[in-house]
Order: structure tokens, then sequence, then C-alpha cells
């Protein structure tokens, strides 16, 4: 009966020697070859003091199987938490420490054995053995870590975690179900109720056995250690990109979480591109999409679709290959929920198009804002009923025009006409007649000017010209034909056969000497020339109308 221990042993190097030349060895599994050791020394140990031939060699190796075991029970809580739950380990770090202290507290109880309180020997031999309060104080501790491990794959079943990491789950927590299982067994059938005098050898060492053949399962099949795949997995499920993997001949090898509700499929089989495009009539786009999808593998392709189940949401898909050396190995086919974006983008364009409309209007708004302007400007400086230059227009002009005359010796003309027995026009035909006699001698008086003279209305028929650069000879010439103008100038009355010839009268000052002492004030200056231009005017009538007089200064 001892020799079972020993097969025990010896099954469980094996499995260490299969491990360790079936997988990649990562730090995970130098750990689980540790780990897996101390499996291995507590079957050495049952075997070893079986075939000691001293009480201390027995003894000893009592000893050292009650501390493998404390070492076991603190290993199998460590993987526990990292298989099931590793945020646990960096949310206790700091007290991380602590964990071990009860199961080494046991160790030390068995190596001193005070007082034989945790084990003495029967026929003084420890092949056959008593055991004290602290052993049971150990055995409950131990326990104790194995029901902790239970809670946390517990909890870790019943969370939200993903499918393929509760899978793996399961299988540890047969393992851990199994050596409970048998540990309980060896103790009720060796120590509490032992049926005889003999030991049924070898229960804890089959226990330990069998859930080393589930952990190796669960590393060798599940990955348990491939964090890697688990992250990959952990985080292809949580991404909101829907992922479709293919292999080379079009079967589902891999769905996430997000594939989009409406596309119905399943790992293992075989993948067709037209069962997950819309039933609509097919586009251009679409019938391009399929070609280039179905003859064209190596190529990567994409569409944007709209799906009308439900709420109408824009889906788009892209396929790509995978290559590895040249070689394609199947596809990645991702659906991206396109929706909120095409909802912010036809905002967005709504919300331009208003932009755009307010600001035509504006625009139109800004165009007669400025068309107004002009016209009120043209207002101010215009007479309302000749369109030609008012008084004040000619004023201002004036004083910026007489200081440059001034400064540079630039000689100037001024002309006042006045028509000639206006007042008998208005009498005669009406006033409204006599704006027609006005605007008709205006229009006779502009076909004499240069682009460069002003004409301006300077009262009710009297109207003023100012000649830039112009000498007194000149001046004379201009006011003789703008005098002939108006005298050959035949107006036709409205409703009436007659017709009306007026004449005018003109007072000419020509300034082209500065040598005499001028005021310096514009203003005053200007005041003085219109009075010296209306003096010689009234001469001109004086004299008989329809005639020009001129002062020269």
């Amino acid at each position: 009966m001892a020799w079972i221990d020993f097969v025990v042993c010896i099954l469980l190097f094996v499995l260490l020697v299969y491990v360790f030349v079936s997988v990649t060895i990562t730090n995970l599994h130098k750990a689980y070859l540790v780990f897996h050791f101390a499996m291995m020394l507590w079957p050495f140990c049952q075997f070893a003091i079986k075939i000691a031939d001293t009480t201390k060699l027995q003894l000893f190796y009592v000893k050292l199987a009650f501390v493998d075991m404390a070492l076991l029970a603190v290993g199998w809580l460590f993987f526990t938490i990292l298989l099931t739950n590793h945020t646990l380990l960096s949310r206790i770090r700091k007290i991380t420490f602590l964990i071990p202290i009860p199961a080494l507290l046991t160790a030390v109880a068995a190596i001193f054995n005070p007082n034989a309180m945790f084990v003495q020997p029967i026929h003084g031999g420890y092949i056959q053995r008593i055991y004290g309060p602290l052993f049971w104080i150990t055995a409950v501790i131990l326990i104790g870590y194995g029901i902790v491990s239970l809670y946390i794959i517990f909890h870790t079943l019943v969370s939200e975690n993903a499918p393929r990491i509760k899978k793996k789950v399961k299988q540890v927590l047969r393992g851990i179900v199994v050596v409970i299982g048998f540990i309980a067994a060896d103790i009720l059938i060796n120590v509490v109720f032992p049926i005889s005098q003999k030991v049924t050898p070898g229960l804890t060492s089959l226990g330990i056995l069998f859930s080393a053949v589930f952990f190796i399962i669960a590393i060798n099949r599940d990955k348990v250690f491939d964090i890697v795949t688990i992250a990959h997995q952990d985080i292809i499920n949580t991404i909101t990109l829907g992922i479709l993997v293919l292999d080379e001949n079009e079967i589902i090898v891999e769905i996430n979480q997000s594939l989009p509700f409406h596309i119905d499929l399943h790992t293992g089989e075989r993948f067709d591109i037209t069962t997950i495009l819309p039933p609509q009539e097919p586009v251009n786009s679409m019938i391009t999409f399929i070609k280039t999808y179905q003859e064209h593998p190596l190529e990567s392709v994409e569409i944007e679709v709209l799906y009308q189940k439900l709420d109408p949401s824009y889906v788009h898909i892209h396929v790509s290959p995978i290559l590895v050396g040249g070689t394609r190995l199947g596809r990645i086919i991702t659906f991206q929920d396109m929706s909120e974006l095409r909802r912010l983008i036809n905002e967005t364009t709504l919300q331009n198009d208003i932009l755009q409309e307010r600001n035509l209007s504006l625009t139109t708004i800004q165009r007669e804002l400025y068309l107004t302007n002009q016209k009120l400007q043209k207002m101010a400086i215009t007479d309302g009923l000749t369109g030609c230059y008012n008084r004040n227009y000619l004023t201002q002009q004036l004083e910026h025009e007489v200081i440059k005359n001034m400064k540079n010796q630039i000689p100037f003309s001024i002309l006042l006409l006045d028509i000639d027995f206006f007042k008998l026009i208005n009498d005669n035909y009406g006033h409204l007649v006599g704006d027609e006699v006005i605007c008709s001698t205006v229009k006779a008086i502009q076909e004499k000017l240069r682009q460069t003279d002003i004409l301006a209305r300077f009262g009710g028929e009297e109207f003023i010209i100012y000649l830039p650069n112009t000498s007194s000879a000149h001046a004379l010439h201009l006011a003789e034909q703008v005098r002939t103008a108006v005298e050959s100038n035949v107006i036709t009355v409205p409703h009436s056969i007659e017709s009306i010839s007026i004449t005018v009268s003109i007072g000419l000052l020509s300034i082209h000497n500065f040598s005499i002492e001028m005021n310096p004030d514009s203003r005053t200056m200007i005041n003085d020339m219109f009075q010296a231009v209306d003096q010689v005017l009234y001469q001109a009538k004086r004299e008989g109308r329809n005639r020009m007089v001129g002062t020269i200064k």
C-alpha cells in the first residue's frame, strides 16, 4: 500500500514534464511548475514516511508534508485570485503579505510540534500517528484557504465576466473541489472515524493528482495562463466596433459581442456576404462591393449601408484580408454604426444651410443699407429738384479748394447765374412749369461745363459754378457759352402749344493774383467771394440782363 503514494508522485512528475514540453513557458507557467513540484512533495513525503527506518526521519517527513500542505493552500488561493479576478490583487497589494501568515503559523506549529501537540507516534513510530489540537487548528486554517478560493471562484461565475473566462474558471473549480474532497475524506477516514488500526493510504495524494490533471487541462486546452489571449478577447468584446473573423474557407471563427443585432451569425457557419447586406435594390456601390469581395479576396473593400429594421441605422462595413507572409489566412470584417455620426452630419448640414440663408439675408440687408447710405449721402449734397450739387456741398468743397489754390498759386473762377424774370414764369404758368424751366436750364448749363467744374443750386433760381484751375479769359469764354446755351434753349410747356425761352444774368469772379493780402480764414474768404460775385451779378441785371459782367482779383 505504501507504493500508492510513490506511483502518484511519479505520475505527477510525468505531468510536470508534459507541461514543460507542451507549452510556451511564461512567468505564470514557471510559477505553476513550482506549485506543481510542491504537489509532488506531499505523496513523496507520505511514501518516505513508510519506508524510513528511524523515528526521527519519519517525523521529518511528517513535518515536511504538512509544511508542503500549508504552501499548497497559499498557492491555491493566489492562483485562484490570479485566474479569476486579478484586479483583486491590485486592490489588496498593500496587505498581500498578510495572506500567507496563517499558513506559515501552521507550518511553524508542525515544525516545532510543541509537547507533541501537533502529532505523536503510535508504537514508537509515525507510520501510525495521533494528531493533537494544533493539527485540528491547522486543518481548519488550510480548509479555510480552500473555502476562500471556492468563494472567489463562485463570485467570478455569477459576475459579468466573459464566457471564455468562466469556462476556464470552471475547470480550475473542479480541481480545487476534488482536492478538498479527498483531503476531507482522508481526515474523516483516517483521523476522525478510523475503521481499523491501519491507515487507508493515498487519499490526499490521489486528490492532488486529480486536481493536477484538471489544472493541466485548463493550462493546455483552455489556456488559462495565456493572459494575452484573454486580454485580446476582453478588448474585442468591449470595443463598440462589431468584429467578424473568417478563415480561408469563409467559415466564421470569431464573433464579438458588438456585432449589430440585426446581423444573426454564429461561429462555425459558412459566411455569405450577401446575407448581411440590407434587402434593397442593389445600387452601383453595392454591386461593386460584392464583386470586389468575391473576385478579389486580397483587396480591402468597404461600403456604408442603411438597415431599415426598427430604427433606421447606417452601418459602415469594412473587409480586409488576414495575410501572413503573403498568404491569405482569412478575413476580418468590421461593422461600425454610423447612425449617430450621420445624425450629427445632417444636423450640421441643416445648421449650415440656415446660417447660409441668414448670411444671405444679412448680405442683402447690408447691400440695402449701403444703397440707402449712398442715397442719403447723395441727398445730403445734391439738390432734390435738379440733381446738381447744393450750396452746402459747394461751400465745403471751396473751403478745401481755396486753401489749395492759395498754397499752389492756382487761378480759379466763380460764376453766379440768375434766371431773368423767373417770377413771371411762376405767376403765368405756375410753379410746376417753373420747376421744369429750372431743370431744363440746368441740363443746358451742364452740357457746356467740364468734368472738373462744379454746378450747384445757390438759391431759388440762382446757380453758382466753380471753375477750378481756370484763368479769367477762359472763364469769360465759358460764361458766354453758358449764357448762349441757356438763351437758345427752348422749353416746351406741358399741355400747351406754347414754348418758353429764358435768359440768364451772369456774374463772374476770377482770382489769379495771390500776391495781394487775402483773409487766411477760408470760410470768411468764401463769403467775401460770394458777396463780390453777387455784386457783379446785380450789375449785369442793372445793365439790362441776359449778359455777363466779370471782375478779376
